[in-house]
Order: structure tokens, then sequence, then C-alpha cells
């Protein structure tokens, strides 16, 4: 497990950076945290560091978001807050092997009908930044976190 503090924005996209250069080929990642906690800001800034261009939504009303990765494949940015049954996912044609990279808020509401995660990422609002602690679920998220800094001020860091 890791902790960071993301006082500022640029921390998150900073976050996002590092997460995008040390990802493992598959993973799938749990974004989990309140309404506003920076769930989706931390997915757009992995996204971004990975190359997707033009438009990153929020999936909140299409449930799912898919973006081409220079691997041929793709990273799918799921929001399940609106689903009530995991089962609703099967009429969302997820293939596992379609994406290298599934990014998925509210996972807790798919519970099952998801692929294994690798990575939790818990996100919590603190006075005027945020709290995350990433925590492997997986031997691939593991060796996820291994590659990553080990906590501490993401400002003093630079992703290389």
């Amino acid at each position: 497990m890791i902790d960071f503090f993301l006082a500022e924005p640029q921390d998150t996209d900073l976050l996002g950076h590092w997460l995008a250069a040390t990802r493992p080929p598959h993973a799938v990642v749990q974004l989990q945290g309140d309404l506003g906690a920076g769930k989706s800001t931390l997915a757009r800034a992995l996204l971004r560091a990975l190359g997707v261009e033009g438009g990153i939504r929020s999936p909140t009303y299409t449930l799912i978001e898919r973006y081409p990765l220079a691997d041929g494949k793709e990273a799918w940015h799921l929001d399940l807050y609106r689903i009530g049954q995991a089962e609703e996912l099967d009429f969302l044609g997820l293939d596992e092997d379609s994406a290298s990279l599934w990014l998925v808020e509210w996972p807790e509401r798919g519970a099952g009908a998801l692929p294994p995660t690798d990575l939790i990422v818990a996100l919590a609002i603190e006075g005027q930044g945020r709290h995350a602690r990433l925590t492997a679920s997986s031997p691939a998220g593991q060796e996820w976190l291994q590659r990553l800094p080990q906590g501490g001020d993401l400002q003093a860091l630079s992703v290389g």
C-alpha cells in the first residue's frame, strides 16, 4: 500500500502520469471515493499521459468511454454509479481481452461482473487537497506498486 497527499490539482495529474508510466501491459484499476473525490480527474490524467488526445469525458451517463491506445488495444473508463445490478454490464458488450486498461469508478456496483482487480485507488477529500491510497490486489498490481515512488511529496518527483 502507498499513500500520497495530493495538495494541488497538478499533483493528481502527476500521479496519473506515474501510473501511466509504470503500468503493466494489462490492468484493471478500481477508482474508489465519494462524489467529487477526484476519480474522473485521475482517470483523465492517466489517459492523457497514455497519449489519448481530444475530449476525455466522464462516463457518468454513458457508463463507458473507450479510448484507443498505442498498443492497438483500448483503455476503458467505466462509471457504474447509475447501474442497478451488475448484470446490466452484460449489455455493454465488454470483452475482457479488448481492453488493456480498465478504469472503473463505483466498482462495487459491478461486483461479480468485472475482471479481477489489480490496483485499488481510494481517493478522499482532505482539507483543500486529496488523499490517495493505492493498494495492490494481484501480483501484477504488487509489481506496479513497486515501480511507483513510495509515497510522500509528488511535487518533489518527476516522471521519467
